[in-house]
């Protein structure tokens, strides 16, 4: 805390300027410093949180749990996000409860071990959530048709459940369609004639009755409300369908509400935004896994400098080594990059080949040799010698290293990884056993996504996309990679190579 009490000019600098909440507490959990931002988050006076145990700020039905995930996020040492996939909630000095999202970072200062936490009040966003799947259930669930298109083009951008039942069209189809499609009596030009006061702002909202062509070729008489709004940058036309063959179903209500809904509408619409964000962020988490080898790097490399004495030489060793590992690490990452992008765009090329599988085990089995934590022991199959495989050999080293480091980095100290192989008339199967951290049970059938990475894995540096790749390799040459596992126990990996291969 004396650290942060010389220091706090610097940090009151660096962090009064910013909006969200900064915390920083040291190894025992004790806040040494905050922002005023994060005082009025969580409703505290001046100074009144230095000292306190971080408790404070947390539920009393979380406080057990944190504990240890803390301890265990300072031995990791490891940069993360918070609550990706569940709910957070920080509790105010008045007792109230709020949903919050963290960010950690540890650090390192005169020795000291601290950590500090990015805290956003999301409050707002989760009511708008809520707001959101309202008004998009409310379209969804409508009695009434509701359409919504392309101002310039007219081609159909979403219809609800209603508009696809009563047309026949599913929303895939109907994508591919423009109102004219649907409306026997109506062309292109009359179409844009009618819509024409509406484009040049002389209208809100035009009505009219017409009829509509179902895909089975029948019409239904209906009576339409239509109106101009806006979907990001681009115009669009929100069309309310009313079928006159059941008329009159609450149009005074449905009237009054129309704009309001329009509105909600476009909010849903903007799905593919979100979606965008989600990229965004994981392009930082990318940011994340570079930084963190790289000031690695840069380190070695300065203290390299300073050792030119000739008895100095294990010293420069060690850092060599470093910087070695680091730039292998990185290179790693970035071929799973490259693997992803080739495998997206089809520029894949494999070369099946006949190879004795002891010659690939060899090398995989050598290479993570050097990635052992003390007393872990990898366990050589046994009569592989003379086992001639026919496959593509880049491609299942890259399986198996995948698998093997996987294994190294989710168990602990002491722990033995066994590869076993047998061989039936059909198939050649290649196992990989750890006794790790394991999966939870109901994460197990996202670990093959690509990012995805188990809560209990989230402290381990990684990008969650080395299965993925490896799967989708496997199944283009008609391999394929299972698994079984169980939390804190380990995890069982299996690769089945048949002798007849996909036809390339």
């Amino acid at each position: 805390m004396q650290v942060f009490q010389k220091n706090s000019n610097i940090f009151n600098l660096l962090s009064e300027g910013i909006s969200e909440g900064i915390i920083v507490t040291n190894a025992h959990q004790v806040i040494v410093a905050n922002n005023t931002s994060a005082e009025e988050m969580f409703g505290y006076q001046k100074d009144e949180l230095v000292g306190k145990p971080l408790d404070v700020l947390i539920p009393q039905r979380y406080r057990h749990d944190h504990s240890g995930h803390v301890k265990n996020f300072i031995a990791k040492s490891k940069k993360r996000q918070m609550g990706h996939g569940i709910d957070l909630y920080g509790i105010r000095k008045n007792g109230r409860e709020f949903p919050v999202e963290a960010g950690l970072n540890p650090f390192q200062l005169y020795g000291e071990t601290y950590v500090m936490a990015l805290v956003i009040d999301i409050t707002e966003r989760k009511q708008k959530e809520r707001e959101l799947s309202h008004w998009a259930r409310i379209f969804q669930d409508s009695l009434n048709e509701i359409y919504i298109f392309d101002a310039q083009t007219f081609k159909f951008v979403n219809a609800n459940k209603e508009a696809q039942r009563n047309t026949g069209y599913s929303m895939d189809e109907l994508a591919q369609m423009t109102p004219i499609d649907i409306k026997p009596e109506l062309n292109e030009t009359g179409f844009r004639e009618m819509v024409e006061p509406l484009l040049d702002d002389e209208k809100g909202k035009i009505k009219f009755e017409t009829f509509h062509k179902r895909k089975d070729g029948s019409t239904y008489p209906v009576e339409v409300h239509l109106q101009l709004s806006s979907l990001g940058d681009s115009q669009v036309f929100v069309a309310i369908i009313l079928d006159n063959t059941e008329r009159k179903i609450y149009t005074e209500q449905l009237e009054q509400k129309v704009r309001e809904r329009t509105k909600q509408l476009t909010e849903a619409l903007a799905v593919e935004k979100e979606l965008n964000e989600l990229k965004t962020r994981f392009l930082s988490l990318v940011s994340h896994e570079f930084k963190t080898p790289l000031s690695s790097i840069l380190t070695s490399i300065t203290l390299l400098g300073k050792y030119t004495q000739t008895e100095q030489q294990d010293k420069r060793d060690k850092h060599v080594t470093t910087i070695k590992n680091k730039v292998k690490y990185l290179d790693a990452i970035l071929n799973d990059f490259l693997s992803v992008e080739r495998l997206e765009s089809g520029k894949v090329n494999y070369n099946i080949e006949e190879f004795p599988l002891s010659k690939i085990v060899n090398e995989v089995v050598y290479d993570a040799n050097m990635l052992l934590k003390t007393g872990q022991k990898i366990q050589y199959p046994e009569n592989i010698d003379d086992l001639i495989l026919r496959f593509d050999e880049k491609t299942l080293e890259l399986v198996l290293s995948n698998l093997v480091h996987n294994a190294i980095k989710y168990s602990s100290e002491g722990s033995i990884i066994d590869l076993q192989v047998h061989t039936e008339e059909d198939k050649t199967v290649i196992k990989v056993i750890d006794e790790g951290i394991g999966i939870p049970k109901k994460e197990q059938k996202h670990i093959f996504n690509r990012y995805f990475r188990a809560q209990n894995a989230l402290l381990t540096q990684g990008t969650g996309i080395g299965l993925n790749i490896a799967k989708q390799h496997l199944e283009n040459l008609g391999a394929s990679l299972e698994f079984s596992s169980k939390e804190n126990v380990g995890s069982t990996f299996i690769v089945t190579i048949p002798k007849e291969l996909k036809t390339l």
